[in-house]
């Protein structure tokens, strides 16, 4: 028998709606899951909301249960919380976090979903993703006690970095933004805070997070000599300018990307998704992470929601969609 749910689908550019979708019943291996909230990814999201993903980006930007094509019609999205309502014994009525588009009910394979720890409420899971892709930067990044360290760009990666640097002993970290009410946030989270003109130099290590051109030109001004900017920014199709003259290379100065899709080489052999998806939801335990949770919608209003982000006329860090119970 199928049932029927909600689904927040990209119609056009531009252009979100509400559909309904048929969902089948969960066979062996499976589980349904009903929503009670899921997260907008804010960059990446608004990103393809605007139909900004590049052609040559379409297969490496698919989201791990996506229906479409970019840049429309599609649905899209990845930060989803909801308990089991059928399946195996010993999942039914757990709090479960699942990469899954904004949808009131679905179905997927009992590896798609990991239990969300005791400790951490579901209004706080829907964080995962994006402590997650933290968790993957700072394996790349390698930091060492005593590392002088800016986060430039306090949007939701950006923060959840620079709140998980804060825990790392005798690290000077400071989350830079041009936006001061990202002070406030990093109060909350326990760290220093800077506008760009005010940063502290002379950093061993810069994580670049704003996905602006003026914000990676600081970083690298920001650097030490032979220090590295770790880049997190997704631009999707905008180019941008980077100063590679002046001291670039007489300060032997290091660019190096980073990106969520694949464990970093530095875990490969040792960590899976798996793993590092646990970890990030054993790391939300702390409620310092409240604070990246700036504004909340229910789920019906997100074609307007969404719209309102992608203008920029709903300021904050992470929205999160609330949906209706039962």
């Amino acid at each position: 028998m199928e049932r029927t749910a909600r689904a927040f689908w990209l119609r056009s550019p531009g252009h979100g709606e509400i559909r309904d979708v048929t969902v089948p019943e969960p066979a062996d291996g499976e589980v349904l899951v009903r929503a009670l909230c899921s997260g907008v990814s804010r960059g990446t999201e608004t990103l393809v909301f605007r139909g900004g993903v590049p052609e040559s980006q379409h297969e490496v930007m698919r989201a791990p249960f996506q229906e479409g094509d970019f840049p429309a019609p599609v649905k899209y999205g990845y930060l989803s919380v909801g308990r089991v309502e059928e399946g195996p014994a010993e999942l039914v009525g757990r709090t479960v976090f699942c990469l899954y588009p904004h949808q009131t009910h679905y179905v997927v394979p009992v590896s798609a979903v990991t239990v969300v720890p005791d400790s951490v409420p579901a209004s706080r899971a829907v964080l995962a993703g994006t402590v997650e892709t933290a968790v993957n930067a700072l394996w790349d990044a390698a930091p060492l006690i005593g590392d002088r360290i800016a986060v430039v760009g306090g949007g939701m990666v950006g923060c959840s970095v620079a709140a998980l640097l804060g825990r790392f002993p005798g690290v000077r970290v400071q989350l830079v933004d041009a936006d001061p009410s990202r002070r406030d946030v990093a109060r909350a989270l326990g760290i220093d805070f800077a506008l760009p003109a005010d940063a502290l130099g002379d950093c061993d290590l810069v994580v670049h997070a704003s996905a602006t051109e003026a914000g990676l030109a600081r970083s690298l001004e920001l650097l030490r000599t032979e220090g590295t900017v770790l880049e997190l920014s997704w631009y999707g199709d905008r180019r941008v300018s980077l100063p590679l003259g002046e001291a670039f290379h007489s300060r032997r100065l290091v660019v190096r990307g980073s990106q969520v899709g694949t464990v970093s080489p530095a875990r490969r052999d040792s960590r899976t998704y798996a793993d590092r998806l646990a970890l990030a939801l054993d790391l939300l335990a702390e409620p310092a992470f409240d604070a990246l949770v700036t504004g909340e919608s229910a789920f019906e209003e997100l074609p307007a929601v969404m719209a309102e982000l992608a203008a920029g006329e709903i300021p904050g860090l992470c929205h999160r969609v609330r949906y209706a119970p039962g």
